[in-house]
């Protein structure tokens, strides 16, 4: 049995033991815990803390489940001139995040048009794991995506300034794209403005409830019952490629850094040429995936406008905000009173900067973390609080988290009991496959509020507006 002290409601720790370098720190609560059916992803939390160059802690936040190498909802810090990137701390799907998107559409008046325009949408975002858009690009759009992300789907007139300015980054990080390989861009050419599969979803919701007025309608969500739009996708295949590409380098240079508790873990000292390499490959890839979603940000509106005969300036239709989920970041943090710089991997985890120190739109507010439950459930937005930066990185979870693994998902339910339910709830679902509505039942998540207890309660982040689905589409 694993030794974890509890330090408060929301935190308890992991002392060092073995080759760990540093503590595990899991910011969850007691009902949380005795929820885990094996210690598989708390002994992950340790792997990561054996890590060269680790810094403060190895990090899980409320939604912590298996993952490869890191546990999905972890975090970690690397020193960045003694220490390692980890294409296992940020997984296979490169920028995998979530686009908000608000209407000024009220769900009484416009509940008609819900499921028609779900079906068009249904049509257009090709979903699944082998659909391929209809959207096609040329290798010069290719690589122009890939080296300067929303900059392009600008100039082509798929964003407007104000969707970039409601980014991450705004949408570009730097990256040469010269460490991409051919396999990885060609992967990427038929898959743009595609959903995906897995856990990927699109969903029309309406506010639920306002529970901070003052932040909500800043984010342009203070009003009850307008109509709201998430989008949950990555860098498809080529963020899938970029992590195999570079598994495989790794594997293959006598440099890299592997530690005995998990091969899943080898990684590349930061400073090296392979770990450069990496970082401008998974940059590029964090590129397509801020274009991806933008490109179904823009079939969205095309989607409301036909269906509802108004055009989408005239509903209001604004980017809340697009966050990455999945990444590798270079930032500057405090670590015991000396400034470092460090590349802070979040793998299912959210950037939460409080207002003072987030950058361009959101620094008198704060970020947006978006933190989605299940498809029949809410889902919360919330935002950074002061001081976090000192504990989590500036960090916070990134969904409900996964209570049952999708194998024991398709032992106890099945997708006629699931689609019943969610039937009885007025959820109009659209799913490509039974099995993808088996694994994502909402039995299979966590109780999102004690999710949001423990961000809250720990300081990270703190509740501005929740959402209810009422149009589902699953890949």
């Amino acid at each position: 049995m694993l030794q974890i002290n509890k330090l408060s409601d929301f935190q308890y720790q992991i002392p060092v033991t073995g080759n760990m370098k540093v503590p595990g720190m899991l910011y969850i609560n007691d009902r949380i815990l005795k929820n885990f059916s094996d210690d598989e992803p708390l002994r992950q939390v340790m792997n990561v803390a054996s890590l060269p160059g680790i810094v403060k802690a190895s990090m899980a936040m409320p939604d912590i489940h298996l993952g490869y190498g890191f546990p999905i909802g972890g975090v970690a810090a690397f020193d960045y001139y003694d220490g390692i990137v980890s294409p296992g701390g940020v997984g296979y799907d490169i920028n995998c995040g979530v686009s908000l998107i608000a209407t000024d559409l009220d769900y009484d008046e416009y509940k008609g048009h819900v499921d028609s325009v779900l079906d068009e949408l249904y049509k257009t975002v090709p979903a699944g794991i082998d659909n391929k858009s209809s959207f096609r690009i040329n290798s010069d759009d290719e690589n122009e995506i890939l080296s300067s992300g929303l900059k392009w789907a600008y100039s082509k007139g798929y964003a407007t300034e104000n969707d970039m300015i409601h980014t991450e980054e705004n949408g570009y990080i730097p990256a040469n794209i010269d460490a991409v390989s051919e396999k990885a861009i060609k992967r990427g050419k038929n898959e743009l403005g595609t959903l995906g599969a897995g856990n990927h979803f699109l969903e029309i919701d309406r506010i639920d409830k306002v529970i901070n007025p003052e932040i909500a309608g800043k984010f342009g969500t203070g009003i009850k019952n307008k109509l709201a739009i998430m989008v949950h996708t990555g860098s498809r295949g080529t963020g899938h490629q970029v992590a195999t590409d570079y598994l495989l380098r790794l594997n293959e240079d006598s440099e890299s850094v592997k530690i005995p508790e998990d091969r899943q873990l080898i990684s590349a000292y930061a400073s090296s040429k392979l770990g450069e390499d990496y970082m401008d490959a998974m940059n590029a890839a964090a590129n397509f995936g801020f274009v991806n979603r933008q490109i179904i940000t823009y079939k969205i509106r095309r989607a409301f406008e036909k269906i509802t005969g108004l055009d989408s300036d005239s509903m209001g239709i604004q980017v809340v905000y697009s966050l990455a989920h999945n990444m590798a970041k270079v930032e500057t943090h405090s670590i015991d009173g000396i400034k470092k710089k460090v590349i802070v991997h979040r793998k299912g985890a959210t950037r939460a900067q409080p207002a003072g120190i987030s950058d361009g739109y959101f620094q008198e507010t704060g970020h947006p973390v978006i933190i989605p439950g299940h498809m029949a459930g809410p889902s919360y937005i919330l935002v950074g609080l002061p001081g976090n930066e000192e504990t989590t990185f500036s960090s916070s979870c990134h969904g409900a988290g996964r209570l049952l693994s999708r194998k024991r998902a398709s032992e106890e339910f099945s997708a006629d009991n699931v689609r019943d339910d969610m039937r009885s709830r007025g959820i109009y679902l659209r799913a490509t496959t039974n099995k993808a509505v088996v694994e994502e039942s909402p039995g299979s998540y966590k109780n999102i509020d004690d999710v949001i207890e423990v961000i809250q309660g720990a300081r990270i982040a703190s509740p501005v507006a929740s959402l209810m689905p009422v149009a589902v589409m699953k890949g």
